[in-house]
């Protein structure tokens, strides 16, 4: 047998070995009790570009809540999981401005992932991200209106890192970065999906900006999936 394809052999038993020995993470975060009612952005609608991009007054969206309490933008992930960030090589995330509000307002990203924002609005902003954790790069970049692209990344984690702009203030993201791929935030219908954990143990943490955060353990079993819903207090 040629060495090319004993080599090819191995490669591919290892990578089914490394299949098999994963398994997902999925769940719903739902919320309890009301939230706070959102409050109107009354300077973006009286703001004399802004407030011409909507027909109503808009409100904030710090509670994405479904008809059964399904919470939204919460971010969940794997705990005590470090150092095995391909952030560098991942599809980069994208951030956009739309109406003079970011979307999305609450991102999950690895380390030294790309972020790319856009402004699709036909407005100028600036995108001033501002790391709480050392080793983060605080940076403020104008866009013009439709301009090309900018680019962001972070090397250290950190939760809930922000982005404002200066030039509207009620414009604000918020990004956390992980040393890891095991995480997601949680889609409208309160639902999450962590793909390829290895094999383990772990503690997994969901944690809300405003409803703040809850861990659980679970134990993911080669080749199977595990189950983990989550319960927040609205605050």
């Amino acid at each position: 047998m040629k060495k090319t394809s004993v080599l090819f052999i191995i490669a591919s038993l290892s990578a089914g070995i490394q299949f098999a020995s994963a398994g997902d993470i999925s769940g719903t975060v739902t919320l309890k009790g009301t939230p706070p009612a959102e409050k109107e952005i009354t300077p973006l609608k009286e703001d004399p570009n802004c407030g011409k991009l909507h027909s109503e007054v808009p409100k904030t969206h710090f509670y994405v809540v479904g008809s059964k309490g399904e919470l939204a933008d919460v971010i969940v992930s794997v705990q005590g999981i470090s150092g095995k960030s391909s952030g560098a090589t991942a599809t980069p995330a994208v951030l956009d401005q739309k109406g003079c509000e970011y979307s999305p307002a609450i991102a999950a990203v690895q380390t030294d992932q790309p972020i790319k924002v856009k402004n699709s609005d036909p407005v100028l902003h600036n995108i001033h991200p501002q790391p709480a954790v050392a080793g983060n790069k605080e940076e403020n970049k104008a866009q013009m209106p439709n301009g090309p692209e900018l680019t962001f990344s972070f090397p250290k984690a950190e939760s809930f890192l922000k982005f404002k702009c200066d030039v509207h203030p009620w414009m604000f993201a918020w990004f956390s970065v992980f040393d890891h791929p095991y995480f997601a935030v949680t889609a409208k219908d309160g639902s999450f999906k962590i793909s390829n954990v290895p094999a383990g143990k772990y503690k997994i943490q969901a944690a809300h900006r405003k409803a703040g955060m809850v861990t659980q353990e679970v134990e993911v079993k080669e080749g199977a999936a595990a189950k983990v819903d989550f319960t927040l207090e609205a605050k």
